[in-house]
């Protein structure tokens, strides 16, 4: 007895349903975006801090205590970090007014140097500024929030690590148990990959930030920017956007340096410093300290950075290369799939496939030889 047929749908008809059903996870995600967002920063966190908690219950502390040691080095590590960034703070507010009425001398100056060279006159350049900042309160009003979401992620963070830390027993055994076990196999691998790849990456993640941090400092000490401690450390913290957050990390400091110094040699230097250090990160640093067993490529990199940013803001842009991270790893494991994994990997094919056939004049164009 012969089994019968699948149906197979037209092409138009699955492209349909794969983009509804993308577009509905979207919508869910956007609209559950309180409850997601601190679940994902504790799933990834919870798995990073897994192995302590594990190496603590070996020694023979009872599964609570472990977890409860473990959220307070945990606790201890960011409280200390904070603590030297507000010290800094407190320097740097100090310095307020005299910053304030400099940068309002420079604008001034800046403005009389418009009117004389292009014409415009100075009451005529304040509307346009008035009109620019009006035009972008609703942008400063979705940062406010997002910031305001950051401060609430923090306080719900610990409960939702204790909780997960406590019942990851029971969250393994229902990711096993809801697929087939012919299936238990890839679970396992895919699991463990996951596990590996977000640990390295977010330790990766760190220790990044921790040298790129001593390098923009001692950099800006040498050439004599004011706050450079404080600067650089933003400069590191701002880099983990990939990217991104160099472009705009560069700005701090040669906007600092435009204030407070005559010239710009300054600037001048900070620009080559920089661009010295983000050769280093990007050539040493990433591919030797943060690259984990899943490597992206830079163009989806760049685009899940951005579209976590239009989703979930600042906490989109760095839940995105962990969460496309964890997709390839699935997609790699999944027959069906794995072309997508392949287009979200960094390996680059020498030639076309063709599957037998002859090379189209596209291809010869792709491949340069037409």
């Amino acid at each position: 007895m012969t089994s019968p047929k699948t149906k197979e749908y037209p092409f138009y008809f699955q492209t349909t349903t794969v983009l509804l059903g993308l577009v509905l996870v979207v919508f869910i995600c956007s609209v559950l975006t309180d409850l997601l967002v601190p679940l994902a920063f504790a799933a990834f966190l919870s798995i990073l801090l897994n192995p302590l908690c594990n190496r603590l219950q070996k020694w023979g502390v009872s599964q609570i205590l472990a977890i409860i040691l473990t959220l307070t080095i945990a606790v201890i590590f960011v409280s200390a970090l904070f603590y030297f960034l507000s010290t800094q703070i407190a320097q740097f507010t100090e310095s307020l007014p005299m910053l304030k009425s400099k940068f309002d001398s420079m604008s001034h100056d800046l403005q009389q140097w418009i009117e004389h060279k292009f014409g415009i006159a100075t009451k005529k350049q304040t509307g346009m500024i008035q009109d620019a900042l009006n035009n972008s309160q609703a942008m400063v009003g979705k940062t406010v929030g997002t910031l305001l979401g950051t401060l609430s992620i923090i306080f719900l963070l610990p409960v939702y690590m204790f909780l997960m830390l406590y019942y990851k027993t029971l969250i393994l055994n229902f990711i096993f148990e809801i697929f087939k076990e012919e299936n238990s196999k890839n679970v396992a691998e895919i699991l463990t990959e996951t596990k590996g790849a977000i640990q390295s990456y977010i330790v990766g993640l760190l220790i990044e930030m921790l040298i790129v941090a001593a390098m923009n400092s001692v950099a800006l000490l040498l050439l004599g920017v004011k706050y450079a401690v404080l600067i650089g450390c933003i400069g590191a913290i701002l880099n983990l956007i990939p990217y991104l957050g160099g472009i705009v990390a560069i700005l701090l400091p040669v906007l600092m340096a435009t204030v407070t110094k005559d010239g710009f040699t300054t600037q001048l230097g900070v620009i080559g410093a920089y661009a010295v250090i983000q050769f280093i990160d990007n050539n040493i640093l990433v591919p030797r300290i943060v690259s984990s067993k899943v490597q992206i490529n830079a163009l989806i990199s760049i685009i899940v950075v951005l579209l976590g940013n239009q989703l979930w803001g600042v906490s989109g842009m760095f839940l995105s290369i962990p969460i496309i991270a964890v997709l390839k790893i699935i997609f790699d494991r999944i027959d069906d799939l794995k072309p997508w994994g392949k287009l979200l990997g960094d390996t680059v094919p020498t030639h076309v496939k063709r599957w037998g056939r002859k090379p189209s004049v596209s291809e010869k164009i792709v491949e340069g030889k037409s």
